[in-house]
């Protein structure tokens, strides 16, 4: 998660501005303090310091420590030997949560399926703002290095989760992504907004998403959204795997009939409800 971007001022109100993933909070309230210091937390982080909680933050070290200790008494942070990291407790919290909850019941049998079938890393990603956040991950000892993390953010547009939910969401959010511009992190990244498009046209066309190097040097992926009746993006899967060895057009009707598995099984479910 990205932290929230706010500042704790001595005199004035305090600055409440949206981060680029989270919620807008008030640094002159209880509950905003809480929120930042939760938000603060990224996927990649094992424990951070108080003076980096402070750096992410904007809090005074008085008030930061404040708040620290009373989330440490509600059992929603640990301490750690220098510093600070979410509790199991959060994870239980989110785990209450009745959409991904669900999701993750009904897909991971399928993700299971797609794994025996290629030995590759398989993800589960939602669509969340103009990001893609990885909510499951399936891989072997061999699995490639790619940067996805579970509860990680990644940009929509050279992932192949990304694309795959890109293609299906309303093209206000593919015009909000490329106005926010198309940074390119490795070589083969699309940056040209006409190529993205294209390839947006593409995967609506055939329900399948590849990546080719373009989130990281050395991995490639097939992805295919988990689409709703009205085929909005409910979710995507997609097989990972390193270019030395894995040939994502090769498992294309496997990883699109795994999400359509998904989607006819939550369909069923909602149903039935």
């Amino acid at each position: 998660m990205e932290q929230p971007v706010a500042s704790d001022n001595a005199g004035g109100a305090a600055r409440s501005e949206p981060p680029a993933a989270g919620p807008v909070v008030d640094l002159n309230t209880v509950l905003g303090k809480v929120v930042a210091v939760l938000f603060a937390f990224r996927a990649e982080d094992h424990g951070i310091t108080l003076a980096e909680l402070g750096r992410r933050t904007g809090l005074r070290k008085g008030t930061l420590h404040r708040v620290a200790r009373d989330l440490v008494d509600a059992r929603l942070l640990d301490r750690t030997g220098d510093g600070y990291r979410l509790s199991s407790q959060i994870f239980q919290l989110g785990m209450r949560a009745s959409v991904e909850r669900g999701l993750l019941e009904v897909a991971t049998p399928f993700m299971e399926d797609l794994y025996e079938r290629t030995h590759e890393t398989v993800h589960l990603g939602v669509l969340d703002g103009d990001s893609v956040v990885y909510v499951a991950k399936i891989g072997g000892h061999r699995q490639a290095a790619a940067p996805s993390r579970i509860g990680g953010r990644m940009p929509l547009y050279c992932t192949g989760i990304g694309k795959a939910l890109l293609a299906y969401s309303p093209p206000e959010l593919a015009a909000r992504v490329v106005a926010a511009g198309l940074g390119r992190r490795t070589p083969r990244t699309i940056t040209a907004p006409g190529l993205l498009r294209q390839q947006l046209a593409r995967i609506a066309e055939t329900g399948v998403a590849f990546e080719h190097e373009e989130s990281a040097i050395g991995i490639t992926c097939v992805a295919a959204p988990v689409l709703d009746a009205d085929d909005q993006p409910i979710a995507a899967l997609s097989v990972t795997g390193p270019v030395t060895r894995f040939q994502p057009e090769r498992h294309a009707c496997s990883v699109k009939a795994a999400a359509a598995g998904v989607a006819a099984t939550l369909g069923r479910r909602a149903a039935l409800s």
